[in-house]
């Protein structure tokens, strides 16, 4: 794993940019979708029907296996499951028809053209990947891949896709038939579905039906920050090669960002409590107005193929499975299970080291670091030193190097006017048009949803700055200067945000050694007898990477401040992100919680995801939802600590 990562990052990939967009506005959009469609069977894969896969499927001695032991558990005629299995797999299969992909692309290459100014292609597709996992950060995602396989004549990919986009009268239907499967988002201890769910997918990997497409991070981020990786589909997915199945499996990484977001304001709001509208045709058809938006240019990159068979070299042996029945479910070992875990986490950091950041993420990391505004001269140089450190840190920046700097930045401005205004030569946040608020509390959400917004163009470059900012923050605040006290206050701070940010599992040392690496490489750093210190000509760069964190750092400072109190002792799922948010807005309205990011349920989540794991908090089943405790002497001990971890040894200078 530690070898695939210093591959991506020790030397630059050849890169091949194409503009997908640039021959759909040059040509018709009409002969686009109707001509000759050439892609190769899928790696010489004899073709299979859609019913032929769905009877395979049916006909698995393993789902046979499955119907017979819920049978018995249940004491229902196998007949009565295997019907419920058969009604499981018509809810969730797809239906791909060449016909329907060509509606599809007809209707997207007139969509995609009023809203981007180009979607840009990095990395030419080499070979057919077997398993395409791209990042998730916009609806638009679930299109995008399979309009460039069409476009490129390469396999359309079978998607799995979330079970509400199913309910969407005709839109529902034409995403079956252009390739979606459709998975339930709650299936708990459903042993039936999860037996007719793995055995689908094991068939597609198995026989090469075609590509299968899925969302390692399983959610839609709603901060546009990677998510951890949920591992149920990656371990599906990985089964045919434990039980020697198949070969090999190719995993094909691919980074998609965005200039804008067409869901912006709708995610904001989410994270502030407005629940999510339900998808449907007709809020499809209102949403129609984001079409006389600009939302900039879209990057896809598709990043060098991963072999699993390489990953497994040296640590997986699959003879041992030999003497297993490969129709009988697989039981993971610890051993199986910490190497689908790796691969996951893998697959989400070669994810987050292609993608390409707009100028705006650079911008909005200055603008949220000054809050009360900032002169246009200052943030002009600001913005240019960020990009600068930025690329000694390894990030892939799309800056026009043909325009001025400034009329980058002024472009940036204009395409995110609703977020950031420009008066007397001061640049700031605006708040969003609407009738004025009438309490205290209506104001501060109106001025947390516009943060929030341009907090997550900030999340899109957090990748770049996490290591070196977690070292920064450890050197300024460990009890000494030594290595190991550093060393042990970053472990302190990785454990602690390790919702918040995705690292790989045990894996602090090599963490710690690369965000030391950036620093260095940045003039930052300065090491001497086992000792580190920040240098003093770069102070201004380690308190502007100390600021990248405190917005986490502040909230998880007040959700365990507020889970101290003796209300919180015991509490249900369902009570916490509303309970918490009433208390943060009091603290913010009398002034001890300066940061509107406190206000992100996604981060309060994460907040209490760490006390669980680390201890300070259990959670159980009862009566039918999830009731939380709180050992408080644990709490205090976290909460101590990481109060620590603000004191800073250093002059607070002025922010970069």
């Amino acid at each position: 794993m530690d070898r695939v990562l210093r591959a991506r990052t020790s030397k630059a990939e050849s890169e091949h940019i194409l503009d997908v967009l640039e021959e759909r506005r040059r040509g018709s959009d009409i002969g686009h979708a109707l001509r000759t469609y050439s892609a190769q069977p899928y790696r010489g894969a004899t073709p299979l029907s859609v019913s032929a896969l769905n009877r395979m499927v049916q006909e698995s001695q393993y789902l046979r296996y499955i119907i017979s032991e819920i049978s018995a558990e249940s004491g229902e005629p196998p007949e009565v499951v295997k019907e419920e299995a058969v009604s499981i797999l018509e809810e969730m299969s797809q239906n791909l028809q060449l016909s329907f992909i060509r509606l599809m692309g007809f209707a997207l290459t007139k969509v995609f053209k009023r809203l981007f100014t180009s979607i840009r292609l990095h990395q030419a597709i080499q070979e057919h990947p077997v398993i395409l996992m791209p990042n998730h950060r916009s609806y638009i995602d679930f299109l995008v891949i399979s309009y460039i396989m069409f476009t490129y004549d390469l396999s359309i990919p079978v998607i799995a896709a979330g079970i509400p986009l199913m309910g969407m009268s005709l839109v529902g239907e034409i995403l079956r038939r252009s390739g979606a499967f459709f998975i339930r988002r709650a299936i708990g201890e459903d042993k039936l579905y999860w037996a007719v769910l793995s055995e689908y997918v094991r068939t597609v990997v198995r026989t090469g039906f075609a590509p299968l497409e899925f969302y390692v991070e399983g959610l839609r981020s709603r901060t546009l920050k990677s998510l951890k990786p949920k591992l149920g589909m990656m371990q599906m997915i990985l089964e045919p090669f434990f039980k020697g199945e198949v070969y090999d499996i190719t995993l094909v990484p691919i980074s998609i960002s965005y200039d804008r977001v067409l869901e912006e304001s709708l995610l904001a709001h989410e994270l502030l409590g407005v629940p999510k509208p339900r998808e449907t045709t007709r809020g499809l058809l209102k949403a129609r107005r984001v079409l006389e938006e600009n939302y900039g240019c879209m990057h896809v990159y598709f990043g060098n193929p991963v072999s699993v068979r390489e990953l497994a070299k040296g640590r997986i042996q699959r003879n041992q499975y030999n003497l297993i029945p490969r129709d009988l479910p697989l039981k993971l070992s610890a051993e199986l299970q910490d190497f689908v875990g790796e691969v996951a986490h893998l697959l989400v950091l070669l994810q987050e080291r292609s993608l390409v950041l707009s100028p705006w993420s650079l911008m909005a990391l200055i603008l949220l670091q000054n809050p009360d505004g900032v002169d246009w001269n200052t943030f002009t140089h600001k913005t240019l030193r960020l990009r600068t450190l930025a690329a000694q840190l390894g990030a892939r920046i799309d800056w026009p190097a043909q325009l001025p700097d400034s009329e980058v930045m002024s472009s940036s401005m204009a395409l995110h006017h609703s977020i950031v205004g420009s008066e007397n030569g001061s640049v700031r946040l605006v708040e969003e048009a609407g009738p004025a608020p009438v309490t205290e509390e209506e104001a501060v959400f109106r001025r947390a949803s516009v943060v929030l917004m341009c907090a997550s163009y900030r999340n899109q470059a957090l990748h770049v700055f996490t290591r070196p900012a977690l070292v920064a923050v450890a050197m300024t605040t460990a009890p000494s200067y030594s290595k190991d006290d550093v060393f042990s206050r970053f472990c302190f701070l990785q454990d602690v945000l390790a919702n918040e940010f995705v690292f790989m599992p045990v894996h602090a040392p090599q963490d710690f050694e690369e965000g030391c690496s950036g620093l260095l490489r940045c003039g930052v750093l300065s090491i001497y007898e086992g000792g580190l210190r920040a240098t003093e000509e770069e102070q201004d760069i380690v308190v502007f990477l100390r600021a990248v964190l405190e917005p986490f750092i502040e909230t998880y400072q007040m959700v365990f401040r507020v889970l101290c109190e003796e209300t919180f002792q015991t509490f249900t799922e369902k009570k916490f992100v509303p309970d918490i948010r009433a208390a943060i807005v009091k603290l913010f309205l009398s002034g001890e919680v300066k940061s509107y990011e406190c206000l992100s349920s996604d981060t309060q989540k994460n907040a209490l995801s760490a006390l669980v794991r680390m201890g300070a908090a259990s959670k159980c089943r009862v009566a039918d939802q999830t009731e939380y405790r709180i050992d408080q002497s644990a709490l205090r001990r976290i909460r101590d600590t990481l109060d620590g971890s603000v004191v800073s040894k250093v002059p607070l200078f002025s922010r970069l």
